[in-house]
C-alpha cells in the first residue's frame, strides 16, 4: 500500500527533525546530543569547580588602606610604607650595598621626622655583606643615643644579621620562641682576582674586619674575646633561649599563658 505523497513528505520531515544533524550551518560540527540530566550534572560540576578555586596570596607587595590626617578618604599604600609611618621597619632580605643604603636612608628619615620617638626593627636576615652591614650597625649605635630601638628576631638572623639583632637598646632586644641566631665569620664580598700581593692585602683587610666583628660581639654580649673567637671558628647556632644566656639579646617573647606559667 503506497502512502499519499503529502503523508510521505510529512513523515520524512518528522524523521529529519527528530534525528540530530551532523553538520550545522556555516560548516561547523554540531554538538553531540546529551539528555537533559547530563547537561544539568555537567553544569553543576562546573559551578562546583568554580566554587572550589583556591584563594592565593598576591604576588606583589600587599596594599593596605591608610587615611592621612585631615583627609576624608583613605588611600591604598604598600604595607611597608604603612609600617614605617608607625616607625616600624621589617628587614627580611640579604643586606648588600643597595639594601644597606635603603635601610640607612629610612633610619635617617625616621630620626629627622620625629626625634626621640622609638623605632622598632623586625629582623629575618639571611646574611649580609661585611662592610655594608657594619655601616648599618654603626648607625644603630648612633640612633641609640637619641631614641629607643627595639629589635625582634622573627626567624633566622645570620652573620651580620645576628649582630644587628643585638644592636638594639639594652632591655629591648627580643626574639620569637622558635627563632635562631647564626654567628659566623664573613668572607670576601665577591671573588677577587689580581696579583698575589693584592689578594693578600684583601684577605688581610677582611681578617681585620672580622676581628672587629668579634670585638663588637664580645663587647655586646659580655663574653671574652677569646671565647667569641673560639665560638666563631665554625658556624655557631643559638636558639632564642641560648641567645639570652649568651648575652646577645635580653628576652624571648612568649605568649601570655606561657608567661603566667613561667611566673609560677
Amino acid at each position: 500500500m503506497r502512502l499519499p505523497a503529502v503523508v510521505a513528505a510529512a513523515l520524512a520531515s518528522l524523521l529529519l527533525a527528530l534525528s540530530p544533524p551532523s553538520v550545522e550551518a556555516f560548516g561547523r560540527p554540531a554538538a553531540s546530543f546529551r539528555p537533559a540530566g547530563d547537561v544539568a550534572a555537567s553544569s553543576a560540576t562546573k559551578m562546583d569547580m568554580v566554587r572550589r578555586t583556591p584563594m592565593t596570596m598576591p604576588t606583589t607587595t600587599p596594599m593596605v588602606p591608610y587615611k592621612p590626617p585631615g583627609q576624608d578618604y583613605a588611600q591604598f599604600i604598600d604595607i611597608y610604607s604603612r609600617m614605617m609611618r608607625d616607625r616600624t621597619m621589617f628587614i627580611g632580605t640579604f643586606i648588600d650595598n643597595d639594601a644597606a643604603n635603603n635601610i640607612i636612608s629610612t633610619l635617617l628619615y625616621l630620626r629627622k621626622d620625629k626625634p626621640g620617638e622609638p623605632i622598632s626593627l623586625y629582623l629575618n636576615v639571611p646574611g649580609a655583606v661585611l662592610r655594608p652591614g657594619l655601616a648599618v650597625y654603626d648607625l644603630l649605635g648612633q640612633l641609640r643615643q637619641d631614641c629607643e630601638i627595639t629589635t625582634v628576631n622573627l626567624g633566622l638572623c645570620t652573620g651580620m644579621g645576628a649582630l644587628l639583632a643585638g644592636a638594639g637598646t639594652p632591655g629591648k632586644r627580643c626574639a620569637m620562641p622558635n627563632s635562631r641566631f647564626l654567628l659566623q665569620r664573613v668572607g670576601l664580598d665577591q671573588p677577587f682576582r689580581g696579583q698575589a700581593s693584592d689578594i693578600g692585602l684583601e684577605v688581610r683587610d677582611v681578617k681585620k674586619w672580622n676581628e672587629r666583628l668579634e670585638a663588637e660581639l664580645a663587647r655586646m654580649t659580655g663574653q671574652t674575646a677569646s671565647q667569641v673567637r673560639a665560638d666563631m671558628k665554625r658556624d655557631f647556632y643559638l636558639s632564642s633561649e641560648e641567645a639570652v644566656r649568651y648575652g646577645l639579646i635580653d628576652r624571648v617573647l612568649l605568649p601570655a599563658p606561657q608567661k603566667r606559667a613561667a611566673a609560677g
